[in-house]
């Protein structure tokens, strides 16, 4: 079995069980133990620190995907490895004048409505500067084709980290005072992890000189910073601006909702982080053959995919909040309708969004993300205060479909390709018809079990006909081949061959 195939398969795994974990952390122990206040201060400190996370990498861990591979020498791949490590120490230093200066009115504004969180407000800075250099350091395991690991301390060790806490918390063996100091610590040992494994599997030889093409990577830096900060607003605005708008707990509601939602981009996760260094070799070595096929197997794959988890969360949403049974969650059942649509469509893309970033093109994600940030900060403003946390949801959708619109038009111009295909088509009226007939069904059964009957109704469905339409090769090579053809999938949506 390939490399790429073996890691792929893990990673998906990986982010499956992740998911799992963050599902009982987001649906059952924050709303059922600690509450939606609690729930809210948390989710609330870590968005506004994945806010500021890209100006600490300043985007640096991109930098060191595009360009690692454009060096034939050992000493220039290491310098590159030596400058990603040095170059946010000077970062954090000019930012310290900044947070002194603007403090006051950061805190104004996050605790416009809940003071909680001046409590625990450079906590906020502490934890960016964490995940900054983690990032880093999972970007130097991406380019040596070593992403499980990572991976798994990625997604699966903030979760089961909260998963613990959590844990502690109901059985009163914390606070939670000490619940937010212990989130730190986690965070820290996650980083010395990384670190430490990273070295072991790389070591540079020691080099304090600046990189080849050191005003390329500071010109590319600049342009994937400010896109990674756009981007970054896109993904936590709205909830940084609920807290400041509404009641901490509608920040709760909200980032359940959401988690629900997100859930259909997981199959994604695993796949994009693995095809970004192979995207960039193929750019690299102008294989535009092998960029055609990686676009095309990843978008229809990932439909059908999606799709299918797209339909098995939104035929249950009555049934999954009767299993989370607390007050107020289901006000944002609509939420999910809203924002599980926008992540369907920005999955239909496949892998689009590496092939722009690793190209020459990539100044354009630059403006496609500054608009997107900026229009998601007055959608926002505008329509939270008028609809709520549907109002964020429908912010969150209109970005989704601009920024994607965008990329599609991009690709078309300068690549002369795109991800679609006639069976794209197929795939779509295969989700609105099953889904409909899925929707049709009510028994009079515990939720639970009648979230499993409609699951288990959805995939032999959907499974028959994807199979008989042959709408996937790897699907149905899956079918043909049993086990074997699953271990194949993976290699297939990625090989050129």
């Amino acid at each position: 079995m390939s490399l790429i195939a073996k890691q792929s398969i893990y990673n998906f795994i990986t982010i499956s069980i992740a998911f799992v974990i963050g599902a009982i952390n987001t649906i059952f122990l924050y709303p059922t133990y600690p509450g939606k206040e609690f729930q809210g201060l948390v989710v609330a400190l870590l968005a506004t620190s994945n806010l500021l996370q890209p100006f600490i990498s300043f985007g640096i861990q991109h930098a060191l995907i595009k360009f690692y591979s454009s060096y034939s020498k050992k000493e220039d791949r290491d310098n590159l490895l030596w400058f990603s490590i040095y170059f946010p120490i000077i970062i954090i230093l000019a930012l310290i004048p900044v947070y002194i200066f603007l403090k006051p009115q950061i805190i104004s504004f996050l605790t416009n409505v809940n003071e909680e969180i001046e409590k625990y407000f450079k906590m906020i800075f502490y934890i960016a500067i964490l995940t900054a250099y983690f990032e880093i350091f999972f970007s130097w395991l991406r380019i040596q084709l070593k992403t499980v690991f990572g991976n798994f301390l990625k997604e699966f060790y903030p979760r089961l980290l909260i998963f613990l806490l959590l844990s502690f918390y109901i059985f009163e063996l914390i606070n939670l005072d000490q619940f937010i100091n212990l989130l730190l610590i986690g965070y820290f040992i996650r980083l010395l992890i990384v670190v430490v494994y990273s070295l072991y599997i790389y070591t540079p030889s020691f080099r304090i000189n600046l990189p080849k093409n050191l005003m390329s990577i500071l010109k590319y830096n600049f342009l994937i910073f400010l896109s990674g900060a756009a981007a970054s607003i896109i993904l936590d605005i709205d909830k940084s601006m609920i807290y400041s708008i509404l009641k901490v707990e509608n920040v709760a509601y909200y980032v359940v909702a959401l988690f629900i939602a997100t859930v259909i981009e997981a199959p994604g996760r695993g796949l994009f982080q693995i095809s970004s260094p192979l995207v960039a070799s193929a750019i690299n070595n102008n294989d535009m053959r092998r960029l055609e096929v990686l676009l095309k197997k990843t978008s229809i794959n990932l439909i059908i995919i999606c799709g299918f988890v797209f339909i098995v969360i939104n035929s249950n949403l009555s049934e999954l909040y009767q299993v989370i049974n607390q007050e107020g969650y289901s006000s944002a059942i609509s939420v999910i309708w809203i924002v599980s649509i926008g992540k369907l469509f920005s999955m239909s893309m496949g892998c689009i969004n590496n092939i722009i970033s690793n190209s020459k093109y990539y100044p354009y994600i630059f403006w496609f993300s500054l608009i997107s940030g900026f229009s998601a900060i007055i959608l926002n403003l505008l329509l939270i205060e008028k609809f709520g946390i549907v109002g964020a949801a429908y912010a969150t959708l209109a970005v989704i479909v601009f920024i994607n619109i965008c990329k599609l038009i991009l690709i078309l111009v300068k690549f002369k390709i795109h991800p679609y295909s006639y069976k794209t088509i197929y795939a779509l009226l295969l989700i609105i018809i099953i889904f409909y007939i899925i929707n049709q069904i009510s028994f009079e059964l515990t939720p639970l079990l009648l979230i499993l009957i409609k699951g288990i109704i959805s995939f032999i469905l959907f499974s028959f006909f994807i199979i008989k339409l042959k709408l996937s090769e790897n699907l149905n090579q899956i079918y043909n081949n049993g086990l074997r053809g699953s271990i194949k999938l993976l290699y297939k949506v990625f090989s050129s061959k």
